[in-house]
C-alpha cells in the first residue's frame, strides 16, 4: 500500500468526498439503545451514492490494487446497514430488500466457525477482523428484527463468538489481564475506528433476550479496554486513527466523533462525550485541522516507502 497511483487516486477521491469507502458517517439517526432498530453510525450515503444497486441483485464491489473488483463484505454489511436506515425513514420496500439480500449474502458466505474472510485479498495469511465480524452480526441482527428468522440471529451469535476467540486461537480479540481489544486487523495495532464497530455489534447481541452474560461482560470489558487507550487515540490537536502513530484523515476525524456520540449515548459515560467534544473543538480550529492533514499526507507519502 506505498505511494502507488492506486493509492494516490483512493486518497484524492477520499479527500474530495468522493469516494463511496469514505461518505459521511455522522451519529445514526433511527438507532436505540434498548432495542435492535437503525444503526449507530449513519451509513446511508453508502447507498445514496450507488442508487443502481437497489434496482437489481448487484452487491457493492471493491476495486483493488491489480483492478480486479471482489466482493469485500464490510462494503456489503454497510450498504445493507445504510438501506435499513433509509427504509425505517422512507419504509419503502426496496431499501428492505436490498437489506434481506445483503444478510443472505452473509449467511451463505460466512464460514462453519462464523467468520467471514474479509482481507483476504491483501492480508491472506490475515483475513479475518473484529469489525468485519461486528458490522456483520449488526447487519444479521436487523434482518432478524424484521423477519424473526432465527437463522440470522444464531449466525450473528456466531459471527461474535468468532470475534471474541483470542488472536492466539485464530480469532479477533487481543486478551491481557483486564484488556479486551478488538482487533480489525488481528496481525497489526489495533484501529479505533475498527475496535468501535466492533462493539457496536457486540453490543447488539447484548439486546437479544434471554442472552448470555458473558457477552455483557465482554462488552464492558472491551469498552473499559478503550477508555483506558483513548489518550493514546489522540494528540495535542487531532485524534489517532491507530496506536502505532497513524494521525486520523479528516474523514476518520470525523468518524471517530461520531463513534464517540453513539457510545456516550449507549454506556451514559461522559468520557466519550468529552473526547467528541474536544475533537469538535479541534476540527473547528484552522490551524489544528491543518496541521493534521499536512501529518497525515506526510505519512502517507512515506508508507511503506
Amino acid at each position: 500500500m506505498g505511494l502507488s497511483i492506486y493509492n494516490i487516486k483512493k486518497w484524492t477521491l477520499m479527500m474530495t468526498g468522493k469516494s463511496v469507502l469514505h461518505v459521511n458517517q455522522d451519529i445514526g439517526k433511527s438507532f436505540s439503545t434498548t432495542e435492535i432498530k437503525g444503526y449507530y453510525n449513519n451509513l446511508t450515503e453508502k447507498v445514496t451514492m450507488a442508487p443502481e444497486l437497489l434496482e437489481n441483485d448487484s452487491l457493492p464491489l471493491l476495486k483493488i490494487e491489480n483492478g480486479d473488483k471482489v466482493e469485500f463484505p464490510v462494503a456489503i454489511f454497510q450498504y445493507g446497514l445504510g438501506a435499513y436506515d433509509l427504509y425505517l425513514k422512507s419504509k419503502d420496500e426496496k431499501y428492505r430488500n436490498k437489506l434481506l439480500q445483503c444478510c443472505q449474502w452473509a449467511i451463505t458466505n460466512q464460514k462453519a466457525n462464523g467468520a467471514w474472510s474479509n482481507f483476504f485479498y491483501i492480508y491472506p495469511d490475515h483475513p479475518y477482523g473484529a469489525m468485519c465480524q461486528g458490522e456483520g452480526a449488526s447487519l444479521l441482527l436487523r434482518g432478524y428484527s424484521e423477519t424473526k428468522d432465527k437463522g440470522y440471529m444464531s449466525a450473528a451469535i456466531m459471527a461474535i463468538d468468532f470475534m471474541l476467540r483470542s488472536v492466539d486461537e485464530g480469532g479477533c480479540s487481543f486478551y491481557k489481564e483486564n484488556d479486551l481489544i478488538l482487533l480489525e486487523y488481528t496481525h497489526l495495532p489495533a484501529v479505533m475506528n475498527g475496535w468501535i464497530f466492533a462493539l457496536f455489534g457486540l453490543f447488539d447481541i447484548t439486546l437479544l433476550p434471554d442472552v448470555d452474560a458473558k457477552y455483557k461482560k465482554a462488552f464492558i470489558q472491551s469498552l473499559n479496554s478503550l477508555k483506558v487507550c483513548l489518550p493514546e487515540f489522540t494528540n495535542s490537536y487531532w485524534s489517532m486513527y491507530d496506536l502505532c502513530g497513524k494521525i486520523a484523515s479528516p474523514f476518520y476525524h470525523n468518524l471517530h466523533i461520531a463513534q464517540m456520540e453513539a457510545l456516550y449515548e449507549m454506556s451514559g459515560e461522559a468520557l466519550f462525550k468529552k473526547y467528541a467534544d474536544r475533537w469538535k473543538a479541534d476540527q473547528g480550529s484552522f490551524i489544528k485541522k491543518n496541521r493534521a492533514f499536512i501529518k497525515k499526507a506526510f505519512q502517507k507519502v512515506l508508507e511503506k516507502q
